[in-house]
């Protein structure tokens, strides 16, 4: 069985509109049915959508380290997101957010053409959401946690941590792990769900991700943990007929299914009230 999931892992390329998969043939996202008391609000906000910012250093998985990523990241939010980064220089740092948000959130390029060195395509659209929770109201994180969706290493590790991502403007209700073939005219999307279910305790942990845990099916936060806002980021491409791949550790072999996206929050605490008042009271923002 591993042999055969790790074989699916590895498809790769994909032209939009030739030779991927098709979103009509994909099953739409269950929606849990909101519980009495569910946080139904969302909170959006923008922060630009990307080009000015890039490198291939990972702050949550690899500080310190330069260049660890082994591709190359694309960064919104704080403007001085690297390596060296820590918690006081994010604090001093510049944001392309709005409303003083300095977190830093981040996901690996897409290229056109050659896997390795292939143009890079900056994004058409960046959209960022505050999400509430099916089943209880939440609670506000604590600054500075350390977010992981997807996992960056998906092949090599026969699929532990990876969640589906891919889908074409118009179907943004259904994803998946491989690249998508798209229709005409119609953007290619990424669509990131954050964990949501914190710890009560921590804003990291050894793996990154042991703190801040996935909801089950229906919204419901395991036993001990708390539900918080979830983020969800959407990136958008306008891309042409050719091949397109996501930057990948070269192990992963550019698979759609290492796809991943990052964050740090560095939220001011009044932003951040506002935000979990907005989901609990059933708001759009």
């Amino acid at each position: 069985m591993r042999a055969v999931s790790v074989v699916s892992l590895l498809f790769t390329l994909a032209a939009c509109g030739a030779g991927g998969t098709d979103m009509s043939d994909v099953d739409p996202m269950p929606v849990p049915v909101a519980l009495p008391g569910a946080s139904t609000g969302t909170y959006s906000f923008d922060c630009g959508t990307g080009g000015d910012h890039r490198n291939g250093d990972n702050m949550i998985t690899s500080p310190g380290q330069p260049g660890a990523a082994h591709h190359l990241h694309e960064y919104v939010g704080n403007t001085s997101t690297g390596a060296g980064s820590t918690e006081a220089s994010l604090l001093a740092a510049s944001t392309t957010c709005g409303d003083g948000d300095k977190s830093a959130y981040y996901w690996p390029v897409l290229r056109t053409g050659d896997p390795h060195d292939g143009e890079v395509v900056t994004p058409s659209r960046v959209e960022l959401q505050w999400r509430g929770n099916a089943a209880a109201p939440v609670i506000a994180p604590p600054m500075f946690t350390r977010m992981l969706a997807g996992n960056a290493k998906a092949v090599s590790s026969g699929g532990a941590f990876a969640r589906p991502s891919w889908t074409c403007e118009g179907f943004a209700d259904r994803v998946t792990n491989r690249y998508p073939a798209c229709p005409e005219g119609a953007a290619v999307m990424r669509v990131h769900d954050f964990p949501s279910c914190w710890d009560g305790r921590r804003a990291d942990s050894p793996d990154h991700r042991a703190h801040l845990t996935y909801p089950a099916a229906n919204g419901v936060c395991q036993k001990g943990t708390f539900a918080v806002p979830q983020l969800r980021l959407v990136v958008s491409y306008d891309l042409g007929d050719g091949p397109f791949t996501v930057d990948t550790f070269p192990e992963e072999a550019n698979s759609a299914a290492a796809d991943h996206a990052d964050a740090v929050l560095v939220v001011p605490a009044e932003l951040m009230a506002e935000i979990v008042r907005t989901l609990n009271a059933g708001e759009r923002r």
